[in-house]
């Protein structure tokens, strides 16, 4: 099997300005932000970025990253509304495309079958439609039923973080959700996994059950060995979310000043200068 270890900067180096990214997790948790991270430190932007968004959506937008959004929520969880999305959508300047979560879902499936559109009834009987205008309906072909035509979310590329990898690219998740990571992987072109552990797959195949060996190495085109590489989102049952610097976070967010003194303490050096900047407190054990 091929060896596809890489480090974040190998897989930022694959990315372009333009290109539409998936980004895995569920809100603040399980984000690969050591990806993240290394996105916000290269050039890449005018992005359409696909998520359950949390702070990676925020970080994105922060940095000018994103052209448009979609997503189905932006929520730091503890703390309901990501401010630096809040503040996006006060500031205007990037188009935002709202969907259902369960849309969202349905979006992704469509493009991993490789089909132009999957139908559903989420989202029917809301202001889903109003607000987005060129979705459309079809008429079961067994009935008389209206259903909604949910276009395929295609991407050039995703990225997901996971608790176990091996290094051909299958990967591992120990928590209680897979969230949707399997199908940001199946509706990319191409799919970077980042991992608490690199193991032998062995050690993979008897670390959970079958089924927790969420993503298969044909989906993947990138592994990245990054301990702690979802922080400062959970990555259950390795860490919980650190809720004391993600309380400074949105904190910071709500100040030009205490933003910039934030970023350059935190996200102006590599992913070693993070992992030290915030290495006291993880130390420690508390994740907090």
């Amino acid at each position: 099997m091929a060896d596809k270890l890489m480090t974040e900067a190998d897989v930022v180096a694959r990315l372009e300005s333009g290109m539409t990214i998936g980004i895995g997790g569920w809100g603040s948790r399980r984000k690969p932000m050591s990806l993240v991270r290394a996105l916000l430190r290269s050039e890449v932007r005018d992005l359409t970025l696909v998520s359950y968004g949390g702070p990676d959506a925020g970080l994105l937008l922060a940095a000018g990253r994103v052209r448009h959004l979609v997503y189905g929520f932006v929520s730091l969880d503890s703390i309901p509304l990501e401010p630096h999305f809040r503040a996006a959508r006060e500031r205007g300047g990037v188009r935002f495309t709202e969907y259902d979560e369960g849309m969202l879902q349905w979006g992704l499936r469509a493009a991993a079958n490789r089909l132009p559109f999957l139908p559903t009834r989420a989202g029917l009987g809301s202001d889903v439609r109003r607000s987005n205008p060129d979705l459309r309906t079809v008429r079961s072909p067994y009935g008389e039923e209206e259903l909604l035509a949910m276009p395929a979310l295609r991407l050039d590329a995703a990225l997901v973080h996971m608790n176990r990898a091996d290094r051909a690219g299958n990967a591992q998740y120990l928590g209680a959700d897979p969230y949707f990571d399997d199908l940001f992987c199946q509706a990319a072109e191409r799919a970077y996994v980042s991992a608490e552990r690199i193991v032998p797959t062995a050690e993979l195949l008897a670390g959970g059950p079958p089924q927790s060996v969420l993503i298969q190495r044909w989906h993947t085109h990138g592994v990245v060995h990054a301990p702690r590489g979802a922080h400062f989102t959970s990555c259950e049952p390795d860490y919980g979310r650190d809720e004391e610097f993600q309380r400074a976070y949105a904190d910071a967010a709500g100040d030009p000043a205490a933003w910039a003194a934030f970023a350059r303490r935190h996200l102006a050096g590599d992913e070693r200068h993070y992992q030290q900047s915030v290495g006291a407190r993880l130390t420690a054990g508390t994740g907090a």
